[in-house]
């Protein structure tokens, strides 16, 4: 006897089993019933009904290998794939083997739904990745890959090398399956020249079968072993319950076959032998052609994370030594040569720095680091050595978070995408129905053409190209964007950029470097102390304007009870005395007979008194002025939304040509300002980069940040520029535009060529192996195109 799960022998004296649909199944172990039941138990019973045998039998889903994902489990293993969120969360990113088509990801999610403790699944079928957002106090990583393995999936941790070694594998498959194809249909072609001559010459009957027989003889191999794929894509998504295009086509090849098994041993009607073989050789060409295509989509990314560097030198109390550096530890002291890659995220321990972070930020200039500086994993030391104290390792450094959120931007689908898919199903559905007619109505008029009619409708009209439409641009525009250092985190920039009217912006950090120097300063009482009320208070605060007033005493105050007012400022108790930093309105519910000079933005206070004022200035990013142009030339309405003073922000809006501004904003008012606009039936798109920024960023219909913006800033955001350069909002305006004329091109291109190709197929004017070649080169056309956005 044979498993009923794992399809492997049953051992001797082993008398186990499940209850399926009314019957008592063997199983060869208590792991395999303890699966089985499972998948019985969540009515998951088409598994079991449409698996694909073959495929099982040379991989086995084994008790042995699910005892071995608990290891995954362990602490240290899930350094290097899992990113810790929060204490409740955790992201990993998995790859997924087996997946073919979007109803295996749907058959993914839903089963991963089942349990307890997941808060988000998102299966990628073009790179086969699986992002699985979970709460470790509820759930193990290891319960997830055995969830996975149930119901036939093998997953394991996404590993730049394995995902590169899996796409090897794949390709040298294709090329196996399409070797065996090629080879066959040259014989098999052969041999049908002999019969078509033949048919002229009145072939003997005995000769006719006997070529038959030479051309079953080539075309089965064709038909068992190259067209695999494309059975193991229709029985999962019958598993799903769900239509796609391998259905058709696997139908179109089975019955194509069975009629011309049938012919060849009744020695009556048709053999299609050379359909057959064409038909697989081209479609199986035009799947390895995408299958190219998408590895060079995925490939710049899985490269980022190969070109860290697999050794660290770490220095210890002897000196220095080389590890992995999956063994290093936040707190460890490293050292970089000159031309050496950063290994981990860090900050630096010695004199200046030159790095070049071109990897993420797409700018080859290399950056200066000063000593406290921040450096990130990926980036080049390019002179001399340096020493970085580690702050972050694996899954938890910059660079790893870019790869996790542009794999949640290519998880996400846009709204046309949706469409199409629910499109695709019901134009299936509608195939499948016209395919039916077709044969009756050619059995009724010509039974001797019914076959392979209807074998050409199915296949000439499969929308293959329509399911590429939308999914081959959106990849290759996340890639662009990332090479150039725009981090996306959905497809939302692209439904959003049709309505774009208004873009708002804030004036520190956006409009200007962000970069504040104290130029002036009014003191009414002791200057050191007020330094050190200053210095102690303004610690706490992520504002750009802080910086310099945090650098004013070498021993600030050390405060208590510290309370930050989004635009307005801080408050904080020291010595049993409160005292408040920010702006005049802030001091003002204090002292409401203050007044301050439109030049001083900060003032210091205490309940007794305002204690100084200090005026702090910024300077205008380079490219500001030529943006701003650029997005009044096109139709887009800057607008200047800031807390600062209407004074300085008119001053500022009048030198880069903004006609409208709001200054002393609070960020509730931002807030009203562009739910306001958005009520007026307008988009809005938002970019800011502070802390009081984060509630508005959140509430736009679009919103942008920079990479050295505040945490809470980069959170609420759906566009992360790493580049401190304002001109790739134009760049991601221009990229929006441009994918969606392709993604509008693909659509059209698929559904002109699928709706003229049916009546052409469905009158017997198209050979199924003409049909197999129209609907490959659709599909190619359709992925070419794509491609295009690969280029600037």
């Amino acid at each position: 006897m044979e498993c009923f799960h794992c399809l492997q022998p049953v051992p001797k004296g082993v008398d186990l089993s499940v209850e399926f649909k009314g019957s008592e199944k063997p199983v060869c172990c208590a792991g395999c019933q303890a699966v089985a039941q499972t998948i019985i138990q969540h009515q998951l019973h088409a598994y079991y009904e449409h698996r694909d045998t073959a495929q099982l039998q040379d991989s086995p889903v084994l008790p042995d290998e699910l005892n071995e994902l608990a290891l995954y489990d362990h602490p240290d293993l899930q350094k290097e794939f899992v990113r810790h969120e929060n204490e409740s969360t955790e992201v990993a990113t998995l790859t997924v083997e087996n997946i073919t088509c979007g109803a295996c990801g749907w058959l993914i999610e839903r089963e991963l739904a089942r349990l307890g403790g997941i808060q988000k699944a998102v299966v990628n079928v073009t790179s086969r990745r699986l992002q699985v957002t979970w709460s470790p106090k509820q759930l193990k990583l290891s319960e997830i890959l055995k969830a996975l393995a149930g119901i036939g999936y093998k997953a394991l941790p996404f590993q730049p090398n394995e995902a590169e070694q899996q796409y090897a594998r794949q390709r040298k498959s294709y090329i196996r399956r399409l070797g065996v194809a090629g080879i066959a249909t040259m014989q098999v072609m052969m041999v049908a020249f002999g019969l078509y001559f033949g048919a002229a010459s009145d072939l003997s009957p005995d000769l006719q079968r006997f070529l038959w027989g030479v051309s079953l003889l080539f075309a089965t191999p064709v038909i068992l072993y190259s067209a695999q794929p494309f059975y193991a894509g229709a029985l999962r998504a019958l598993q799903a319950s769900r239509l796609n295009m391998d259905i058709p086509v696997s139908i179109a090849l089975l019955g194509a076959y069975s009629a011309s098994v049938y012919a060849t041993i009744a020695n009556t009607g048709e053999v299609y032998f050379e359909s057959i073989s064409m038909f697989t050789f081209f479609l199986l060409t035009g799947r390895f052609l995408e299958l190219l295509a998408k590895e060079r989509a995925l490939k710049f990314a899985t490269n980022r994370l190969t070109l860290l560097p697999k050794l660290a030198t770490r220095e210890t109390l002897d000196g220095t030594e080389s590890i992995a550096i999956k063994q290093l530890n936040i707190g460890d002291i490293i050292r970089v040569k000159a031309g050496e890659t950063v290994p981990a995220d860090g900050d630096l321990l010695n004199e200046p720095a030159q790095v070049d972070e071109s990897l993420l930020t797409g700018e080859s200039l290399p950056r200066a680091k000063k000593p406290g500086d921040a450096v990130v994993a990926g980036s080049i030391n390019q002179h001399s050595p340096i020493r970085i104290e580690v702050t972050a390792t694996a899954q938890q450094t910059v660079l790893a978070g870019i790869i996790s959120m542009q794999d949640s931007a290519l998880a996400v689908k846009p709204k046309a995408q949706q469409v199409i898919d629910k499109i695709a199903g019901y134009f299936i559905a509608a195939l499948l129905l016209i395919a039916v007619l077709t044969y009756f109505s050619w059995w009724w008029l010509q039974p001797d053409h019914a076959l392979w009619v209807t074998l050409a409708v199915l296949v000439a009209t499969c929308p293959c190209a329509l399911s590429l439409a939308a999914p081959t641009a959106l990849t290759g525009i996340i890639h662009r964007l990332n090479r150039d250092g725009i981090l996306l985190k959905g497809s939302d920039v692209l439904e959003s950029v049709k309505e774009l009217d208004k873009v708002c912006l804030d004036k520190t950090g956006t409009l200007t470097e962000g970069k504040f120097r104290l130029v002036e300063r009014e003191d009414f009482t002791d200057s050191e102390t007020v330094n050190r009320l200053v210095s102690g208070l303004e610690l706490f605060s992520e504002h750009p304007l802080s910086v310099p007033l945090s650098q004013l005493s070498e021993n600030p105050a050390r405060f208590q009870n510290v309370n930050n007012e989004m635009g307005l400022g801080l408050e904080g108790e020291f010595n049993e005395k409160h005292y408040r930093v920010g702006s005049e309105t802030y001091i003002q519910q204090w002292h409401p007979e203050f007044k301050s000079l439109n030049k001083h933005q900060v003032i210091v206070a205490s309940e007794e008194g305002v204690l100084a004022q200090f005026r702090v200035e910024d300077k205008l990013r380079e490219d500001a002025r030529a943006t701003i142009n650029w997005l009044t030339k096109n139709g887009y309405q800057p607008i200047v939304l800031s807390g600062d003073s209407p004074s300085r922000v008119q001053s500022l809006a009048q030198e880069v040509g903004i006609s409208e501004y709001h200054g002393s904003l609070k960020p509730e008012e931002k807030l009203a300002f562009v739910a306001k606009q958005q009520e007026a039936g307008n988009t809005v798109w938002m970019i800011g980069d502070g802390i009081n920024d984060s509630p508005v960023l959140a509430k736009a219909d679009l919103s942008m940040t920079f990479s050295q913006a505040s945490d809470l800033a980069q959170t609420a955001a759906d566009v992360v520029l790493m580049s401190e350069s304002l001109n790739q909002v134009k760049t991601v305006i221009e990229s929006a535009l441009k994918t969606r004329r392709i993604m509008q091109q693909n659509f059209v291109w698929a559904l002109v060529y699928n709706i003229s190709i049916l009546p052409v197929a469905a009158m017997g004017m198209i050979a199924p192996w003409a049909a197999a070649l129209g609907m490959s080169l659709s599909s190619l056309l359709v992925i070419g195109n794509s491609l295009r956005l690969y280029r600037k």
